[in-house]
């Protein structure tokens, strides 16, 4: 009698083809009944591996206990284990084919040991009954060009911590305990998504989540899958959408990670030229295996259909696509036209954009790359890569180069802040301020800037206020909208105490009151892919560092006049060009006192008078504080 086997004729085919895209269900660990006899199914990819056998709590880690029948030939290996049960830890046992006994955590893994503890452990993640069913058809309708995105980037285990002790010596939040609190506090503050780092299995802390061994499992340290899902549901049921980090850029080298799986190396390239960062000390996947690719790509589906993420950021993007990055002469090795593009890499990211993006409505593809390669958010049809978003890195680097600048400086280095105009429009963008540009003795964004403290805050709410008028959808890290004054470190909670002080009391009232004005007015962010929507008043007053320009609402309604003023010297005869002969409103001032500063307003309607200014026939006057954004409605 013929054996059956769970993972059939068509699962092989799909898989050697790469395109079963919910290979999650049949690899890995599985409840099931067989028979009359419940247990858990196992299967696992180890083509190279002289046997496959697995070890658990359920065997006593006896590694001839529970051998895997080898199913055809694309290597996959599966056994039924009855009397496995959920909760319990385990590995496969792998033998290479040089005799070497290799111990492994699950691929496919739901879950995981907590660190520092490395196996798989048996989950059911099928069980969560979902309730965020209006948001979900919300989203189908969704069109992320012309709906705002105002995006706080969270590192989970270090945004506010319980105090520690015996018992709970980290003091992380659970996921439950963190969906309450950070739904509150986004609601409050007027953000539209979360984005968290970190939240695939990763044995290391300092890693913030980049390098991933449980590419199926979310992080241990917070709870079970179950109460990831229970924070996606709360979140989405007060209206927050949620991004996750996604890393299939590289893998670490951990003993029992991907890395040379079975004894070889299946899920990367054995060329190091081809199969290593020598800066990261990672792994990089072969993107031209199909089972690799198809681990990739399912993986990316998995968080969005069974967890309902809204969107993947896709981290290191560069790092893919060029088969020399970080790389001397002689580290790498140049594709088969002699270049240094990853085609492999390029094809991976149009199958995966084009799928995900095409199965799921309304979900967004955000690619972090920093450089200028083209039609990053280009449609796949027209020989672009298919993301939805891409980091603007340029914007992000000329934007702080200038304000880290003494005000003195910089009328000389105007054009830092313009010049990121001349390509606005070329991809769909995020203007960033991440992670990033707040560790490695990089300053926090209040420290970075120039001045006596009183100076910086200014300057931040200034810089806050220019980015909020600048096309592309938003994205700023926790603690810098309240004036985190160290620089962020995983280890420790954000510095709320700091809220007990009036001046990073009223920069986080700023920044709140910015992000809620940014919902409400579509000139904000309904154009930000239409170069009609924005219009410069006056690029070009180096010499006082002032910058002018409007936001057109697609109505023609309720446009936006920005002003902004980089110098600490006040202009009480300032006279700003307008378009049209119309009253303007004044509806925010960062030097307001209710923000911290000294320039109230009893006046906040400003009637345009036929006085030519900044190539215009009307302006207004209006007395510009120091180091102030205006902004006026009309």
């Amino acid at each position: 009698m013929k054996k059956k086997y769970v993972f059939g004729d068509l699962d092989q085919y799909l898989f050697g083809q790469g395109t079963h895209y919910d290979i999650y269900k049949k690899l890995g660990a599985h409840v099931m009944t067989k028979g009359k006899k419940k247990g858990v199914y196992f299967a696992v990819w180890a083509p190279n591996a002289e046997a496959v056998s697995v070890v658990g709590e359920f065997n006593d880690w006896e590694e001839e206990a529970n051998p895997l029948d080898k199913v055809g030939p694309i290597g996959v290996y599966e056994t039924f284990v009855p009397g496995a049960k959920l909760g319990q830890l385990y590995k496969f046992c792998i033998t290479a084919r040089d005799g070497r006994k290799l111990y492994k955590a699950d691929p496919y893994a739901t879950s995981g040991e907590m660190r520092p503890g490395t196996a798989s452990k048996i989950a059911d993640i099928s069980k969560f009954k979902w309730s965020d069913g209006k948001w979900l058809e919300a989203r189908a309708a969704w069109d992320h060009k012309e709906q705002p995105m105002s995006i706080y980037e969270v590192h989970m285990g270090s945004w506010m911590k319980h105090p520690a002790n015996d018992e709970d010596p980290d003091g992380f939040y659970s996921y439950r305990e963190f969906a309450h609190a950070i739904a509150e506090y986004v609601k409050r503050m007027g953000y539209t998504h979360v984005e968290l780092m970190g939240i695939a299995e990763h044995p290391f802390d300092g890693s913030w989540g980049y390098q991933v061994t449980g590419y199926y499992a979310p992080t241990s340290r917070y709870g079970k899958p179950e109460d990831f899902k229970y924070l996606v549901n709360y979140l989405h049921r007060n209206k927050i959408g949620v991004i996750l980090d996604w890393v299939p850029a590289h893998f670490p080298k951990d003993a029992h990670g991907l890395a040379e799986f079975d004894g070889t190396c299946i899920y990367e390239h054995q060329d190091p030229r081809q199969g290593e960062h020598p800066d990261w000390g990672t792994k990089i996947f072969n993107y031209g295996k199909p089972e690799v690719k198809n681990f990739l790509l399912a993986n990316a589906l998995y968080w969005v259909e069974e967890f309902h993420v809204d969107g993947l950021r896709v981290d290191a993007v560069a790092s893919m696509l060029y088969l020399d990055y970080g790389k001397q002469d002689g580290q790498w090795v140049a594709n088969k036209y002699g270049g240094n593009q990853n085609l492999e890499a390029i094809e991976f990211f149009k199958h995966l954009n084009s799928c995900l993006l095409g199965r799921n409505p309304g979900a967004v593809m955000i690619a972090e790359e920093s450089t200028a390669w083209p039609k990053v958010t280009g449609k796949v049809e027209d020989d672009g890569l298919g993301f939805s978003l891409k980091w603007n890195m340029g914007w992000m680097h000329d934007f702080l180069e200038y304000m880290k600048l003494d005000p003195y400086f910089r009328k000389y280095n105007h054009n830092k802040m313009t010049f990121s105009m001349t390509y606005a429009y070329s991809e769909n963008y995020i203007l960033v301020l991440s992670h990033d540009e707040v560790v490695h003795l990089k300053c926090s964004m209040i420290n970075k800037m120039p001045g006596y403290l009183d100076d910086k805050f200014e300057n931040l709410k200034t810089g806050y206020g220019y980015m909020a008028g600048h096309p592309g959808k938003k994205l700023l890290f926790m603690g810098q909208e309240f004036g985190q004054l160290q620089e962020w470190s995983e280890a420790r909670e954000l510095d709320w105490y700091l809220l007990k002080e009036e001046k990073h009391q009223l920069l986080q009232d700023f920044v709140r009151d910015m992000l809620h004005l940014y919902k409400k007015y579509p000139a904000l962010y309904a154009g930000d892919h239409d170069p009609q929507s924005f219009q410069w008043i006056n690029a070009n007053d180096g010499d006082r560092s002032i910058y002018s320009f409007v936001r057109m609402s697609p109505t023609g309604r309720n446009n936006l006049l920005f002003v902004c003023n980089f110098t600490p010297v006040e202009r009480s005869d300032y006279r700003v060009g307008v378009p049209r002969r119309k009253q303007y409103q004044l509806i925010m001032n960062s030097a307001d006192p209710v923000y911290g500063g000294k320039y109230a307003r009893e006046q906040v309607i400003y009637k345009a008078e036929k006085k030519e200014c900044d190539g215009k026939t009307y302006s207004i006057g209006y007395d510009l504080p120091p180091l102030s954004v205006a902004v006026f409605k009309f």
